[in-house]
Formats: structure tokens, C-alpha cells, sequence
């Protein structure tokens, strides 16, 4: 169970500034970060619902992480997400061809943890 909490503050702290740097000043972050004209009231809208997206898992994956009734719980909607945003990631792979080099290594994780979430709520049901 150790294993399981580690892991979803590890979560929880790595998307983190992924989530703030969708939302918390995206004009800047994301011109800087992926050359995104973040101006117009419509992309900063989406991009802040992304953050917010964002947030509400990360606070359901820390509350997973310190009460052991909503821990299995929290590792499936981990292992939803980070394997939902890699197989959109995929699909504009092959769509819309290479992104910046970072929303690829995003991919790398998504999957790692992804493939972890999965091998984790494995091990905990063969305990049950």
C-alpha cells in the first residue's frame, strides 16, 4: 500500500506544473514553452478548464494517496487519464505528425504510468 501512495504523489507533484503551466498564466507559459498564441480569450479559457481538469485529479490522487478507502479508486482514475492523454497524444502522432520534443517525453511518462497504474491496481485486486 506504501508503494501505492508514493505513487500517486509522484503523480501529483509531476503533473503539477504541467497543470499551472496550461493555466495559471498561459499567455506567457505556453508562448514560451510551445510557441502558442495563448491571447485570445477562447485558447486561455480552454487551456485554464485543462488546468482545472488537471487539478481536480491531482487532489483526488492525494487524497487516494493518504486514505486507504479511495486508494484503488485513485490509481484507476490515474491510470485512465495518463492513458487517455497518451492515446490522444498517439493519435496526433500519426495524424498531425511530431510535436515539440517536450509533449513527447509527456507521452513517455503518460504511458510509464499508465503501464505502473496498471500493474499496481493488478497486484492490489491478487491481494483481495
Amino acid at each position: 500500500m506504501k508503494a501505492q501512495s508514493i505513487f500517486l504523489l509522484v503523480a501529483s507533484a509531476g503533473l503539477l506544473p504541467i497543470a499551472l503551466s496550461y493555466g495559471l498564466m498561459p499567455t506567457q507559459s505556453l508562448s514560451f514553452l510551445f510557441s502558442i498564441d495563448a491571447e485570445p480569450v477562447n485558447v486561455r479559457h480552454i487551456f485554464r478548464a485543462v488546468m482545472g481538469l488537471y487539478l481536480a485529479l491531482l487532489s483526488f490522487w492525494i487524497i487516494g494517496a493518504l486514505y486507504e478507502k479511495v486508494r484503488l479508486p485513485a490509481l484507476y482514475s490515474l491510470t485512465v487519464f495518463m492513458l487517455g492523454l497518451a492515446s490522444g497524444r498517439l493519435l496526433s502522432l500519426i495524424v498531425d505528425g511530431t510535436p515539440h520534443w517536450l509533449l513527447v517525453v509527456y507521452l513517455i511518462l503518460e504511458v510509464g504510468f499508465g503501464v505502473v497504474g496498471i500493474a499496481m491496481i493488478k497486484k492490489s485486486e491478487n491481494k483481495a
